[in-house]
């Protein structure tokens, strides 16, 4: 192995002295380098073998190519580029294709080595790489799609492409992505040859002898794929993924007629067609062939009008196929155009008696989804209509019992409505919703009592919570109830909870950091109710919140009670209980800390 190493290490030789000799390295760097590459040869040439050595090896070699970039851009030195660069990607390809056969299935590897042939400039290698990795990796669409969009894009090879395409499409008939990208490439190829075709004519040459075919420029490729993929894949969301690709191209408008009657002609039945029909109206105009409306208000009639052909299609839409899905997309539409801003009063309001009208409709026909619930709720809210945004959201709960967000909905109103009797219908919610999904209701029910309630009843719904909610959602709520407690009934009352709770696990750090916050802003302030704090907290998170044993030991130190001569003792306890990084991140805060104290 050594006599393999010293070799190695001797082919390096005319590029070292490349280095030194046009000035780009010091002959002290030179042998820091020379130094390096021995212990990275050793690493790959001995017999147990290890992936992380090939890429530390990688690594190493881009990391110097890149400083011989920035040295000849500083001296301004651009030769010798052959016995100094080349060598270095040539013994790095050499190094990939020793990992690449060694740990085949490793599909990063191979991104890898393909980003670094792309990179600096040894292209002609790619499509090798590109056929190596796919005789291994034929299972992965994305690396056909990979391969055969740098065969066009870069190599500017259709036919390549194409073949790679088909090859992908024996091993994968049924993924619509494939199909997709196909479709766009041969659409792409279509517009580059058209426009080779039209330079060709600029410049008045002859291109009777040249191949351009016209059913080719007219894009019948792109519809044998179209038309092969739609009798494989079915479904309106592909079809409309192609129409949305077709409509890329600008000479592809017979096709994009063709796919899109054929979409109104196979997927009648689907939501999705319908809900693209309609919004299709919106790009068309009302008189075809007159001018375009120039002032704001005629730019408004049109939009109005536009809009209006629209709900025409989804009337029949919901007509045709009353479904939820339907109804779904009928009043995402109407929603999306509420939300667009206009100056024009009427218009706005037509948009929202219009959607308030179709969330009406579906919630009669029980068609109303629980999201469209609580966007009709909040619709209603904010235009201040809350006794109908209360009527909806109680006919959403008695729809969606188990929704702890129509529930809150629900109290949201109420409350908002002044209702009486608010602690019967958060009592009602629990009933029927899981404990373990409760936790925004018992903090809503918690705020509200403390903005109306005495703080008997405020700490009765907290201890009522603390009971219900159990693991890791409890440690809001006991975050909560301590912030609360500070609120109403100053540090006694703090820390009487603190005391209650300091068994009942899982605690926050913040549980314990309030109340140190809280013992610090007292004028009597207690050195040994802090250290009884800081001890409870590194029970808890002493083992991996090397943080909390820091700032134990500042307060000992700056603290007028404080006793520096703790110190020690507690960093040897840290050293003992933080584990893995958090030990190591504690001894270098610490030597920070005390070089900025000495």
């Amino acid at each position: 192995m050594a006599e393999i190493i010293q070799e190695r290490l001797e082919d390096r030789l005319p590029e070292l002295e490349q280095l030194e000799r046009t000035g780009l390295f010091s002959r002290v760097e030179i042998r820091a380098i020379i130094r390096k590459a021995s212990h990275l040869e050793y690493r790959i040439q001995r017999r147990a073998l290890f992936k992380d050595d090939f890429i530390s090896y990688v690594q190493y070699e881009i990391n110097l190519l890149e400083l011989i970039q920035k040295r000849r851009a500083r001296i301004g030195y651009s030769f010798k580029r052959d016995e100094i660069e080349n060598s270095i990607i040539h013994r790095v390809q050499s190094v990939f294709r020793r990992g690449s056969a060694k740990w085949k299935d490793d599909v990063q590897l191979w991104l890898t080595y393909v980003a670094f042939c792309k990179k600096w400039g040894t292209k002609t290698q790619l499509s090798k790489i590109f056929s190596a990795m796919l005789a291994i990796h034929s299972n992965k669409p994305a690396l056909w799609i990979m391969a055969a969009k740098w065969e066009m894009e870069d190599r500017l090879s259709s036919e390549s492409a194409r073949q790679l395409f088909l090859r992908a499409l024996r091993f994968h008939p049924e993924c619509p992505k494939l199909y997709q990208e196909y479709f766009r490439m041969e659409l792409m190829h279509v517009e580059k040859l058209r426009k080779e075709k039209q330079e060709f004519e600029k410049a008045n040459m002859d291109v009777e002898n040249l191949d351009y075919p016209e059913e080719i420029l007219q894009g019948k490729l792109a519809r044998i794929v179209y038309k092969n993929s739609v009798s494989i894949i079915k479904g309106a969301e592909f079809h409309l993924s192609l129409l949305s690709i077709a409509q890329l191209f600008e000479f592809a408008k017979d096709l994009q007629k063709e796919i899109y009657d054929d979409l109104q002609a196979l997927h009648t039945d689907d939501p999705l067609t319908w809900d693209y029909v309609a919004r299709r109206e919106l790009e068309i105009e009302s008189q075809p062939g007159e001018e375009p409306p120039m002032t704001k208000l005629a730019k408004s009639v049109e939009l109005g009008r536009r809009e209006e052909r629209c709900y025409a299609v989804y009337e029949e839409a919901v007509e045709t196929l009353p479904t939820e899905a339907m109804w779904k997309c009928y009043m995402n539409f109407c929603s999306e155009r509420f939300a667009k801003k206009t100056t024009n009063g009427f218009l706005r309001g037509k948009r929202l008696q219009r959607t308030m009208t179709v969330f009406r409709r579906a919630h009669e026909l029980k068609l109303l989804p629980e999201l469209q619930y609580k966007q009709w709720i909040e619709l209603l809210s904010h235009r201040k209509y809350f006794m109908d945004a209360l009527e909806v959201a109680v006919a959403g709960t008695e729809l969606f019992r188990d929704s702890v967000t129509m529930w809150q909905q629900k109290l949201q109103m109420l409350i908002a409505s002044e209702s009486p009797d608010i602690a019967v219908h958060f009592e009602e919610a629990f009933v029927h919703l899981n404990p373990q999904v409760c936790l925004p209701l018992w903090i809503s029910w918690a705020e509200w009592s403390e903005s109306t309630g005495s703080q008997e009843d405020t700490e009765a719904v907290f201890k009522k919570a603390l009971l219900a909610v159990t693991g890791a959602d409890s440690v809001t709520l006991k975050d909560r109830y301590l912030d609360w407690a500070y609120r109403s009934g100053g540090y006694k009352k703090a820390r009487a909870v603190f005391k209650s709770l300091q068994e009942s696990r899982p605690f926050s750090v913040d549980f314990f950091r309030k109340m140190i916050q809280f013992e610090k802003e007292q004028e009597s302030c207690k050195m040994a109710n802090i250290r009884e704090y800081y001890e409870r907290a590194l029970r808890e998170f002493g083992s991996v919140d090397s943080d909390l044993w820091m700032d134990y030991i500042r307060e000992e130190l700056n603290h007028i009670f404080g006793r520096p001569e703790n110190c020690g003792q507690i960093y040897w306890r840290a050293m003992k209980m933080l584990q893995g990084a958090s030990a190591e991140v504690f001894v270098a805060k610490y030597a920070m800390h005390q070089t900025g104290h000495l």
